[in-house]
């Protein structure tokens, strides 16, 4: 599949057998998806399949429950789905090769912009897309050749047994073992240099607005902020699922955390309180590859999922929502306080600039690389 087989996605009528085949099949769909079938009967409805890539357990299981057995039943287009654990190198490898075997794939925000400029993404059809999808994600996330399949947020949570509502409200309190006693966890992996840099510049005063570019004299100024905290830090947490546990095992008092562990936790009954406030977040894109085997189908899947309703699915399924601001009407009230596209919290965070990172520096490596050695050569001190 070429580029300009991508000006005729969704142009042409389907057959009145289709029409009745998606129509039947929308009995069967959940709730969730049902008010979508009509608008899929007009563009979305074809044959075959579309490759998938996901990273499994139960973010892909909840993920083909909320999005592509949905997606099947109101288009006829059967979803395979391949599980990676990053998809990145095996997208470039495939490129690299002249043979890509998926059609869509989750690339991180601070990879993707060198990825595109490789040519490796073909332009999303926004054409198939309805009028609350348009809406409801903002014009400056909905990239030529990509759009966000989830927004990932870094920030604060605390133990409620130790502080009750009372806790830390900001970076700065996090800093604040006095007012706030008690071990701290951090993530301590390269990757999590970036979300340490920022948070340590709002702690130490710098405005949100003004925290990008992380120029060299701001990491300095970070690190010497960071160089206070170390004492405190109990616990580098290194994997996904530690923070929450570490909580509960009463480890910690306070630690960064992913927002999407969080409310998974919290809507099980967990005593952890979120802090939106200096929140970083960041985006995951849902691309569309070029040369993938099934393109088409490809950019069918990108428009349903990002449809209010099933990008509410999607949320339910996964724990984290993509930005369609309109998703929020079909979720439970419960559920919307804790989401990063509650326009409460998302007034109160700090968005990753990911065409900083992916810069490329005199010395050969890109920025996020830069702040990965500056922050490994600190850790070690």
């Amino acid at each position: 599949m070429n580029d300009s087989d991508n000006d005729r996605n969704g142009q042409s009528d389907p057959s009145r057998r289709n029409v009745l085949r998606a129509a039947a099949a929308a009995l069967a769909i959940p709730a969730v998806a049902r008010s979508t079938s009509a608008f899929a009967q007009e563009k979305l409805v074809g044959t075959g399949q579309v490759v998938a890539y996901s990273t499994g357990g139960a973010f892909t299981q909840g993920v083909r429950k909320y999005v592509y057995e949905p997606f099947t039943q109101a288009t006829g287009i059967k979803v395979v789905d391949v599980i990676g654990d990053l998809a990145e190198p095996q997208v470039k490898a495939m490129n690299q090769a002249g043979r890509v075997d998926w059609d869509t794939a989750f690339i991180q925000g601070s990879i993707f912009p060198t990825m595109d400029a490789a040519g490796m993404f073909l332009p999303i059809d926004y054409s198939l897309w309805d009028a609350e999808s348009l809406e409801g994600i903002p014009q400056s996330v909905r990239l030529k050749n990509a759009v966000p399949d989830i927004a990932s947020a870094n920030l604060i949570t605390y133990d409620k047994r130790v502080f009750g509502d009372n806790g830390p409200k900001s970076w700065t309190d996090f800093w604040n073992v006095n007012a706030f006693p008690g071990p701290r966890g951090l993530g301590g992996l390269p990757s999590a240099a970036k979300n340490a840099i920022v948070i340590a510049l709002q702690a130490d005063g710098v405005p949100k607005s003004d925290v990008w570019p992380l120029t060299d004299e701001k990491i300095d100024r970070a690190l010497k902020k960071l160089d206070e905290l170390k004492p405190h830090i109990a616990k580098w947490w290194t994997a996904a699922g530690e923070p929450n546990q570490l909580l509960l095992n009463r480890e910690l008092v306070m630690t960064s955390n992913f927002d999407g562990r969080a409310i998974s936790a919290i809507r099980q009954g967990a005593p952890i309180k979120m802090v939106w406030d200096g929140a970083y977040v960041n985006y995951t894109y849902w691309s569309v590859l070029k040369g993938g085997p099934n393109s088409e189908n490809a950019q069918k899947l990108v428009a349903f999922v990002n449809r209010a309703r099933i990008a509410a699915g999607f949320t339910l399924g996964t724990g984290y929502p993509g930005p369609n601001t309109n998703q929020l009407k079909h979720l439970p009230s419960d559920l919307v306080a804790l989401l990063s596209v509650n326009p409460e919290n998302s007034s109160k965070v700090v968005h990753e600039d990911s065409a900083w990172l992916a810069v490329t520096r005199p010395d050969g490596k890109t920025n996020l690389e830069h702040l990965g050695d500056r922050w490994l050569a600190w850790r070690v001190q």
